[in-house]
């Protein structure tokens, strides 16, 4: 079951404006809604379509889930960026870790997506990331992300 369902209700960015957030362009963007953020975690989904470039044979790769994850982190930054009217800055993944699919999201699932702050040194974050499809954990991992600010 996912716990944090209740915040998955209104998105406060969808489809193109997502992109204010993040530095992607199609067919690179694999975040397409963000629902905002409380006290240290954030949330973002994804409608996964036929077009997707991760997708082969109607099912999401680990690769796209990985980038999904990196999108819904590089989201969180840029909402707190847009929040202060600063210019969202680019974000590297420099290592992802303890990284487990439990089930491959098919064309048609919504990902939702629970980026959690672990620790923070500088311009070096340490994120836990969790995506569900409707009650099913489907995802999970940590992400170690560079700030180039």
């Amino acid at each position: 079951m996912n716990p944090y369902i209740s915040h998955f209700q209104y998105p406060v960015y969808s489809g193109e404006t997502v992109l204010e957030l993040i530095p992607q362009r199609e067919p690179m963007v694999m975040v397409d809604k963000f629902f905002g953020m409380e006290d240290r975690d954030s949330f973002s989904g994804l409608t996964v379509t036929e077009g997707n470039l991760f997708c082969c044979n109607d099912i999401l790769t680990e690769e796209g889930v990985i980038e999904h994850f990196a999108q819904s982190a590089a989201a969180r930054i840029g909402f707190l960026f847009v929040q202060n009217n600063e210019t969202v800055p680019v974000g590297f993944i420099g290592a992802v870790s303890k990284f487990s699919i439990h089930a491959h999201p098919r064309v048609g699932n919504e990902l939702l997506t629970v980026v959690s702050i672990i620790q923070e040194v500088g311009n070096i974050t340490l994120v836990g990331v969790k995506s569900w499809v409707e009650d099913e954990l489907i995802a999970e991992g940590e992400l170690k992300i560079y700030l180039n600010k």
